[in-house]
């Protein structure tokens, strides 16, 4: 029964990021996800596609259980960016979130304590693997 555990976690990270992917291509779009990273220039605009593909991509590998430690790995740099770059000045205790999708405007949850819990379930799924059910065994 325990490696359904990792099985119930990698499921629930790889919606999460793909949605999040989702969030930052369709919604923010490109360059939004450049603006809201916060890091000026060409390196902004390669983060945001890195962070757009890898959430989309490995959100999805993370579902099916398709080589789930590179997939949670991947998605490491972009939870730590995010950490420093946009929640670290808000404090520990995370505060709503508003979207308004139709005027193309997103104030975004801020605050130390979802980012580091994804850092920490994303680390945990990297260490273990994907458990029960996925498609490659990466024990």
């Amino acid at each position: 029964m325990s490696r359904y555990g990792a099985t119930l976690l990698r499921i629930a990270l790889g919606v999460i990021f793909a949605m999040n992917g989702y969030f930052f291509l369709y919604v923010l779009e490109p360059t939004g996800a450049a603006q809201f990273i916060n890091i000026p220039g060409l390196l902004g605009e390669a983060l945001a596609w890195y962070l757009i593909v890898t959430h989309i991509v490995g959100g999805l590998m993370l579902m099916v259980g398709l080589k789930t430690r590179w997939a949670a790995l991947a998605n490491i740099p972009v939870i730590l960016i995010a950490l420093f770059q946009v929640h670290v000045y808000y404090g520990l205790l995370m505060t709503c979130t508003i979207v308004d999708a139709v005027g193309g405007k997103a104030h975004h949850p801020v605050g130390l304590e979802y980012p580091l819990l994804v850092l920490a379930a994303t680390a945990a799924l990297a260490l273990q693997g994907g458990g029960a059910l996925a498609m490659t065994d990466d024990q």
